[in-house]
């Protein structure tokens, strides 16, 4: 009779495998297998060695995200492999888990430069601007002028009088900003991360106090925005918001000229 399938035990037992027992201090003589031991696996994530054997038995039943995290850190699993382990324990990823960042990868930063007429940023969970091409910085904000802390799209949006000034219906805009943005911090596990911003705009702006108080939640998902242009004049985008592939902490957020005038006003304005 056949053993019922445990994916689970078998992707624990291929990551122990391949770990090297003489880099964690172990004894490398006597060993019929390659990698760590059960026991030594154990011992790295604090957990009882049965009840991680039966865990790579199938036995026991479900374990607690916190052992979970513990084996990960004790078998150095990267973010992905964490996530394919909750997945296959528990059925679903793990609680997010936000990493403040301020750089993009040079290939990531190619992209964008080649949207040549289409302004293009990358922005984090907590909406902070960590790259941009030049049609951004044309069209939208020159972010590379501003000082880092101030290259925060809700910051902006409440605090800067011109980016204030290029919104066609900034209320109905700032609303949709706000909504937005405490869906992506709350998805991204950065709450607490946002809480000195949330001080910080609603000690200034009565408007973000009101609109941050009515918990609204809305996805970024796909719309038209329109500027007006302090040279240019009136500029319709069709915009859309892209995850970074391995980087779910990043947003690409592409600005497409709505129409030919308008890729000609952006056009004018780069040259």
């Amino acid at each position: 009779m056949s053993q019922t399938p445990n994916p689970l035990g078998a992707f624990l037992r291929d990551r122990r495998a391949r770990l090297d027992p003489a880099a964690f201090g172990f004894p490398t003589a006597r060993r019929r297998t390659p990698g760590l031991r059960r026991e030594e696996v154990a011992q790295r994530a604090n957990i009882s060695p049965t009840w991680y054997t039966w865990l790579e038995q199938g036995r026991g039943g479900a374990p607690s995200p916190d052992v979970l995290n513990r084996i990960a850190r004790g078998l150095l699993l990267t973010d992905t492999e964490r996530e394919h382990l909750f997945m296959l324990a528990l059925g679903h990823p793990p609680e997010a888990r936000y990493r403040a960042v301020d750089t993009v990868t040079p290939r990531l930063q190619r992209l964008l430069d080649a949207l040549e007429i289409a302004p293009a940023i990358v922005r984090t969970a907590t909406w902070d601007v960590v790259a941009w091409n030049r049609a951004a910085a044309a069209v939208l904000t020159d972010y590379g002028a501003l000082p880092r802390q101030e290259r925060n799209v809700l910051r902006l949006m409440f605090a800067n009088a011109r980016v204030r000034a290029a919104q066609e219906d900034w209320d109905s805009v700032a609303r949709f900003v706000v909504a937005a943005f405490r869906a992506d911090a709350a998805r991204a596990g950065a709450v607490g991360e946002v809480e000195a911003l949330v001080a910080e705009l609603t000690a200034i702006s009565p408007e973000f106090e009101a609109m941050w108080r009515a918990s609204d939640v809305l996805d970024f998902g796909p719309g038209t925005k329109r500027v007006h242009h302090p040279v240019a004049g009136p500029i319709a985008l069709e915009y859309s918001s892209f995850a970074v592939d391995g980087r779910p902490d990043l947003s690409l957020v592409v600005f497409n000229p709505a129409e030919a005038k308008d890729a000609a006003r952006i056009r004018a304005l780069l040259a």
